[in-house]
């Protein structure tokens, strides 16, 4: 192991733990929401986190989730930190036992974390079926998420952060490597392939965006309403990107403050954001949302972490283009899906596209199976590419 790469435990101070329960115990909480499901009306998420699910989840919070196995699996995996342009970052670091096997960098989004990776590091690592590819996996945590730093300064956006993630795979021995990224980490993935394709070897992506300005003429019909569900989410939908982008540190009170407060934030986005009915616990178990939300309470990072939107929001360089082998994945219910055409103005070589028929936004932790296997399928299309 390099010298300038530690190991990392996580251990979370009791105190903290037994503060957590203690402010969900006195959380103050808001009346009903005043619209309900029944016939015609609005749905009852229609303002928001209901207030029944809301409680439901906050007395498991209290009563019955157990940080401490989420911290041994985190453990177990295998984490690290080193110091990138003065920054400390976390990652987790798993090695294959496979000799044939590549480096595979995983980036994460908001609200997200490393924990919407831990269910499928061990089967990309190594396979049980030996004709599968196999991965060493590095999923390092976002600056301002998790363990890693808080920037102090502006200036860690998208492309500063792809840039660390090429010296930290570097550090670790990794010169030439594959990338995966959803949300956030789909843009960062993208950086990566457009501005280093002598490291990249290709990426698989669930974000595509294309250039701006493309008309929707010659689109199929599908596509068409993929446009049209952008521009709606955007128009409707999208008031927690705004206030991140513009306001990071006024909703970050609340949310470094209020574990309630914090909950309601992330929860309203799993619900909205998944292939679901009415409950994003109808394919994620609450364990795992509470593991990504716990990890925001205790590292504090409520506001650091939205200023991400605040330092990269609407700045993915309308110019840069990705010519290194791409595979793309557009899930049904995910809250952007491009049109392949668009997607082709931009990445330049797709090698592999799929839309399959579930999955929302956060696939590792609703379709874990199907997205281990199309983030295979798709690197061995990228790979074949490479030669």
């Amino acid at each position: 192991m390099p010298s300038d790469v530690r190991v990392f435990e996580a251990n979370a101070p009791q105190a903290d733990l037994d503060d957590l329960r203690s402010r969900l115990s006195a959380a103050r909480l808001p009346e009903a929401e005043t619209v309900h499901h029944a016939g015609s009306g609005p749905p009852r998420w229609d303002q928001g986190v209901p207030l029944t699910d809301l409680v439901d989840v906050v007395d498991y919070w209290r009563t019955e989730y157990d940080w401490r196995a989420f911290e041994e699996r985190l453990n177990r995996i295998g984490q690290f930190r080193t110091t990138i342009d003065g920054l400390g970052i976390h990652f987790l670091h798993r090695r294959s036992a496979r000799a044939d096997a590549v480096p595979l960098l995983l980036t994460h989004g908001w609200p997200g974390s490393i924990a919407e990776f831990v269910d499928v590091v061990d089967e990309l690592a190594d396979p049980e079926n030996v004709d599968a590819p196999a991965f060493h996996v590095v999923v390092p945590s976002l600056p301002g998420f998790g363990y890693s730093d808080k920037p102090t300064t502006t200036g860690w956006g998208t492309e500063k952060i792809a840039a660390a993630w090429v010296e930290l795979m570097e550090r670790l021995g990794y010169r030439r490597f594959t990338a995966h990224g959803g949300d956030w980490g789909g843009n960062i993935t993208t950086v990566l392939g457009g501005r280093f394709p002598e490291q990249v070897l290709g990426i698989h992506t669930t974000f595509a965006a294309g250039p701006p300005g493309l008309t929707t003429e010659g689109l199929t019909a599908v596509e068409r309403r993929w446009a049209e569900e952008i521009h709606h989410f955007w128009r409707h939908r999208a008031a927690y990107a705004k206030q991140q982008a513009t306001r990071p540190q006024t909703i970050g009170y609340s949310l470094v403050d209020s574990p309630v407060g914090l909950l309601a934030w992330i929860f309203d986005k799993f619900a909205e954001w998944t292939d679901t009915e009415d409950s994003p616990f109808e394919t994620i178990s609450v364990d795992r949302v509470l593991d990504d939300v716990t990890l925001y309470w205790l590292t504090r990072t409520g506001a650091s972490s939205a200023r991400i939107y605040y330092e990269s929001h609407n700045s993915l360089d309308p110019e840069l283009r990705v010519d290194v082998p791409s595979a793309i994945t557009m899930y049904p219910r995910d809250i952007e899906k491009c049109p392949r055409p668009w997607a082709q103005e931009r990445y330049r070589q797709i090698v592999r596209w799929r839309a399959p028929e579930a999955g929302g936004h956060f696939p590792s932790l609703e379709v874990p199976e199907y997205f281990v296997r199309d983030l295979r399928e798709g690197l061995a299309a990228v790979l074949a590419t490479v030669g």
